[in-house]
Order: structure tokens, then sequence, then C-alpha cells
């Protein structure tokens, strides 16, 4: 069973990532053009209210800015991971897991999250013991 979950769960971010390449493609935004400017002129020549036009009108946009929207993203997304990449290599202790961490699954990344929260919490609990041991010697400093 568990299987197939790890199966279907590959098979889907495969598609999710092709979805959004092609969603913010240049090609597919005039493709995508193309049609609202064909679905409008073809509504003109039907008899609307002004109601149906303005509907119209505010869906194709929409539509269209579905595709904007996805590639500025697209573009954003990649530019980050450039920088954290950048970030992570330039510094000699960093664990290089996360480098590239945008082409892990999201399996991966969830154990690599939870990895970073128990290390998060390693470093909460050493802070509270160095903060008693300077507490007791300024304490023990003050006393003398």
């Amino acid at each position: 069973m568990n299987k197939i979950y790890n199966h279907t769960e590959n098979l889907f971010e495969k598609l999710v990532s092709i979805g959004t390449t092609i969603l913010g493609n240049s090609i597919s935004f005039l493709i995508a053009l193309c049609l609202v400017l064909f679905w409008w002129i073809n509504s003109l020549f039907i008899n609307n209210d002004i109601h149906l036009i303005i509907g119209d009108i505010i869906f194709g946009i929409t539509f269209l800015s579905l595709f904007i929207i996805q590639k500025s993203f697209n573009r954003f997304s990649a530019s980050l991971h450039l920088k954290i990449n950048e970030l992570i290599s330039s510094h000699e202790h960093a664990s290089n897991t996360v480098l590239n961490a945008e082409i892990k699954t999201e399996r991966e990344i969830t154990e690599l999250s939870k990895e970073y929260s128990e290390l998060a919490e390693q470093i909460k609990d050493l802070n509270e013991d160095v903060k008693e041991e300077l507490t007791k010697e300024l304490k023990k400093t003050l006393a003398d």
C-alpha cells in the first residue's frame, strides 16, 4: 500500500512540475491570449446585455492573469533558489543536503524539515544550559 502511495505521489509531483512549466511558458500565454480574443470576438456577434459582456471580460482577464502570475512566480522561485544555493555553497560548514531543494520530493523536504526542527531544539536546549552556567558563574563572581 505504501509503495502504491509513493508511486502515486511521485507521479503527481511530476505532473505538477510539468503543469507549472507549461503554465509559466510564454507560448502558453500567447495561445491563451488568442483563445480569449477569439472568444471575445465571437461573443460580440451575439446580443448580450452589458452584464454578460463585463463578466466575459473579467473572466478572460482572470484567465490570462493565471499565466502571468505563474510566469513571474517561476522566475522569482528560480532566482531565490539560485541565491540560497550560492549562500549554502559559500559557507564551508553548511549542510549540502539542502542544495537544490526545489528538485527534492515533498517527502524528502519534510524529512529535512524535521531534521532542522530537531537541530533547532538541540540548539535551544544548549543555549539554556549555557545561560544557566553563565548565571551561576556570574553569581559566584559577584559573591566573591
